[in-house]
């Protein structure tokens, strides 16, 4: 019988150890866990800090957006404007002429 109590023992010692070995499988598994939560809960927090910087960049590029789009407008109406006064210029500018050209035809009058 010492003989069955001493192979009880072993397998006792050994299940003793493989139960050990497991407990610091899950320790080490526990911090690995506690360490990768940790980095998600790190990169969540950059995410949520660069999501807010891309809303405000994206604000403000859709109101330059919106400012250029109101200088282009006021740009062209502005040179538009700037042409009709060109042409009406150059009308102005041709009848003067034909005015004055008639004016040349005209006898002189002759003052006493």
């Amino acid at each position: 019988m010492t003989q069955q109590g001493a192979v009880l023992q072993g397998y006792n010692n050994e299940l003793v150890k493989c139960i050990e070995d497991l407990c610091m499988q899950k320790e080490e598994l526990n911090k690995q866990i506690q360490q990768a939560e940790e980095e998600k809960n790190k990169l969540q927090h950059e995410i949520q800090v660069l999501s807010e910087q891309l809303e405000c960049v994206c604000e403000n590029l859709a109101q330059k957006v919106a400012s250029r789009n109101e200088l282009d407008k006021i740009l062209a109406e502005t040179e538009a404007a700037y042409m009709k006064i060109l042409d009406s210029s150059r009308t102005l500018l041709n009848v003067l002429k034909k005015e004055v050209g008639s004016l040349k035809h005209v006898p002189e009058l002759k003052t006493n």
